[in-house]
């Protein structure tokens, strides 16, 4: 790390601390507008049925209820992600797909209201058969549930790269395995909330939501609205995780009440709704084989998967793509076959959650390639490092891997753990596993077909030039993005980052910008903010130097201080050029734009997994097992990650520990249960067992140097690749400790108990 920044590589304070360590800070559900309505949705009870008649009588004449809307009062345009895929649509039409599918919304003037009007409203239903396994929906008579979707297979991909055939022939030893995953749930502290009011032809939206412009751009092609005609911004949002990135019921409901009503309409999920709502973690069902030498060497791999999408497609269709794309990228091989179908079911839908699609085939797989490991009788350890990808490579699916230090972080988690002390040399019951992960910096391809810029920023520096704005449409969900972006735009800026202001996620005043996923915001934000800062340091230099009667190639500018290189004495504050800088030409601007250069291969699905830059990460975890009740408890943990520049080290790290937070508790005890009718049974924090700061071990965060030349300083990402590799470490200490493979997650004290007992 390069001792010559003086605003990035620094710890410094968040921006936002102040404020939420105070409790000031707004969320959507704190605001309150004159005359403001509360809305609600109404919500299927049943998983599958016609939808016959909707009576809203009794509800409109209930005291205080202003308005009452079903399909019949909305567009029946259909929308998602893909538009193969548009399958969803803001209440629905002919039928439900699963308990919680939307079916009608009332404004009223107060919750009381607005629930018994809820329950005023009669709907018939024809129930029909429902199916909530994958692989019963895709049984010959199964319940179709999508007319689209023969099968019920929503998503079918084939890909082939090289001779896996060839490759298993020529291999020393071929093994397969089958590992099940479990639907899981992000859960962020702050429930969805949305509201909406109209001033004239136009409507402004607060949501708690993940991309302003996403929403922006929905609102408008399903609402049949400009997009000019639409103002989508944002308070403070607490979490995401990718549950927030799908446009919600409440958006639309809000926006269409509030013009029916004339008055702002807040709408909001109780917890329990945001379950239904979902958007979580799917269900994979995985098959890996793969042939190696005798030495360890990875020569082919063949990732056969299903996977529960529940109703609905959404992001969904993007997740099944990223959880075969990126198992090329950590380990370097020449053969590659993926299979996947994605099912539709009468469960809610699920999308992208924390590392979209790519956790659970990364924990498989780590498990697997343990397994391949002990018939070789190689350490576990050593098997990865044999086969680390290696920078200035490409994956056989086209990625360009440009900077990577896998085998570095491996080597360094393997001394600062202990790894030859304790693997196979703990006591019994005790156990230490290893595992992998990475994702992209940011996806090369944006969220829909557009020919957009991915980030845009402007800076804007104040008459006086004590303080300057950062105007982007990056969003700040809890993960730091708002520090960071002004340590960035400061460095560039020859500023301090005191003195940055900044105004982000409002499509009206900052700039465009895609949003909070795919860990996009650090690089590809990061890199508009620099250029804009860049422009007005320009401008600073050439306004100095006439002023010091010297070239600007003769002047550089740090902390706010313009000075002479040869003569670094000899100096300018950059508040007093700003302001001569004003008087001359106006407002002192910067501006910034990022696009990736074009990426990946041609084959179909070949944008996803795009990036320009890849993370790596390795995570090693100490278990010990009670062997009388099946008990896990993680005792102590150890990341080293390869996130390239680090701007600020301490989000850095607290976003490691969060991450291997969210994936010890998928690991052991999150899951999505329902009865056999499809009704949820644990959509509460009391039932839907996350951890707790009590369950936490000791997590050892470090760091390996790597710069990415394709990213502005070198920067990559952390946030969701620090996740991908828990699941797969958790469940090697865990066979290290027990002797015996638990193959479907989570990992629970039973399933151990049973483990043990049947060994």
């Amino acid at each position: 790390m390069s001792d010559n920044y003086t605003q990035i590589g620094k710890s410094v304070p968040r921006i936002d601390a102040l404020e939420k360590v105070t409790g000031r800070a707004m969320y959507t559900g704190d605001l309150k507008f004159p005359n403001m309505l509360v809305g609600k949705l109404l919500l299927s009870p049943h998983a599958h049925a016609r939808i016959k008649n909707i009576d809203t009588s009794e509800a409109e004449k209930l005291p205080g209820v202003k308005a009452v809307i079903t399909h019949k009062d909305v567009p029946p345009i259909k929308y998602g992600l893909s538009p193969a895929r548009w399958d969803e649509t803001i209440f629905c039409v002919d039928k439900v797909r699963f308990v919680g599918d939307k079916i009608a919304a009332v404004a009223a003037v107060d919750e009381e209201t607005v629930y018994k009007a809820l329950k005023l409203i009669k709907v018939d239903y024809e129930v029909l058969p429902a199916v909530f396994d994958a692989f019963e929906a895709m049984k010959e008579g199964a319940p179709q549930i999508f007319e689209e979707y023969p099968g019920n297979i929503n998503t079918e991909i084939n890909q082939n790269f090289g001779d896996v055939d060839k490759a298993f022939k020529e291999a020393y030893y071929v093994r397969t395995d089958r590992f099940d995953g479990q639907r899981t749930y992000q859960c962020p502290i702050e429930p969805h909330a949305t509201i909406a009011y109209w001033e004239g032809p136009r409507v402004t939206v607060y949501s708690s939501i993940q991309s302003v412009h996403y929403l922006q751009y929905y609102l408008s092609k399903v609402l049949d609205m400009k997009m000019g005609d639409i103002r989508v911004l944002k308070t403070y949002v607490g979490g995401g995780f990718g549950g927030k990135l799908d446009p919600s019921g409440l958006d639309f409901s809000a926006v269409v009440l509030s013009k029916k009503t004339g008055r702002p309409v807040k709408m909001f999920f109780d917890r329990e709704e945001m379950f239904f709502n979902n958007r979580g973690r799917h269900a994979q069902f995985m098959e890996l084989t793969t042939g190696v030498t005798k030495e360890g060497k990875i020569l082919g791999v063949h990732a056969n998967f299903v996977m529960d999408g529940g109703a609905y497609t959404g992001l969904g269709v993007a997740s099944a793509y990223y959880a075969g794309a990126l198992l090329t990228v950590l380990y370097d091989f020449d053969n590659y076959k993926f299979d996947m179908l994605r099912v539709v079911t009468n469960l809610p839908p699920c999308g992208a959650q924390r590392g979209h699609g790519q956790p659970q085939p990364r924990y498989a797989f780590e498990s697997h390639l343990d397994n391949i490991a002990e018939h070789l009788k190689i350490d576990p350890l050593e098997i990865r490092i044999i086969n680390a990808r290696k920078p200035g490579t490409v994956t056989v699916n086209g990625f360009k891997v440009d900077s990577y230090g896998l085998k570095e972080a491996l080597e360094k988690a393997r001394e600062i753990s202990g790894w030859r002390d304790k693997k196979g040399k703990l006591p019994s019951g005790q156990g230490i596993g290893v595992g992998n992960g990475g994702f992209v910096s940011g996806a090369g391809y944006p969220i829909y077909r557009t020919d957009l810029p991915h980030s845009v920023a402007t800076i804007k520096v104040t008459d006086d030039g004590t303080s300057a704005i950062l105007y982007t449409g990056a969003v700040e969900i809890g993960q730091g993005s708002d520090t960071v972006l002004c340590q960035m735009a400061a460095e560039a800026m020859g500023y301090r980052y005191e003195n940055m202001k900044i105004v982000a996620a409002d499509t009206d005043l900052a700039a465009h910008d895609f949003g909070a996923y795919a860990s996009r915001q650090t690089l590809m934000s990061g890199a508009a903010a620099k250029q804009a800062g860049e422009e007005v340091k320009k401008l600073i230099l050439e306004t100095a130097a006439e002023i010091m009667d010297v070239s600007p190639a003769e002047l550089d500018c740090k902390e706010g201080i313009v000075f002479i290189k040869a003569n670094p004495e000899t100096t300018k504050t950059f508040a007093e050029v700003a302001r001569t800088y004003f008087v001359k030409n106006g407002q002192l601007i910067g501006r910034g734009s990022y696009r990736p250069p074009k990426l990946g291969g041609a084959h179909k699905g070949s944008a996803v997994g795009t990036s320009p830059a890849y993370s790596a990460a390795t995570q090693i975890a100490e278990v010990q097992i009670d062997q009388e009740t099946g008990e896990v408890e993680v005792k102590e943990a150890w990341d080293v990650h390869d996130c390239g520049f680090v701007v600020n080290p301490a989000l850095l790290h607290g976003q490691v520990h969060g991450a291997f937070y969210m994936g010890m508790g998928e690991s052991i005890w999150e899951e999505v249960l329902f009865d056999q009718n499809g009704k949820l049974l644990n959509g509460n924090l009391a039932e839907y067992r996350l951890p707790t700061a009590l369950d936490m071990p000791p997590v050892a965060s470090e760091l390996v140097d790597t710069v990415d030349p394709n990213a502005p300083w070198g920067v990559k990402e952390v946030g969701e690749g620090a996740t991908t590799p828990t699941m797969g470490c958790i469940s090697n200490a865990i066979y290290d400790a027990i002797g015996v493979r638990v193959k479907n997650l989570p990992l629970t004290y039973e399933k151990i108990w049973r483990a043990i007992k049947e060994k």
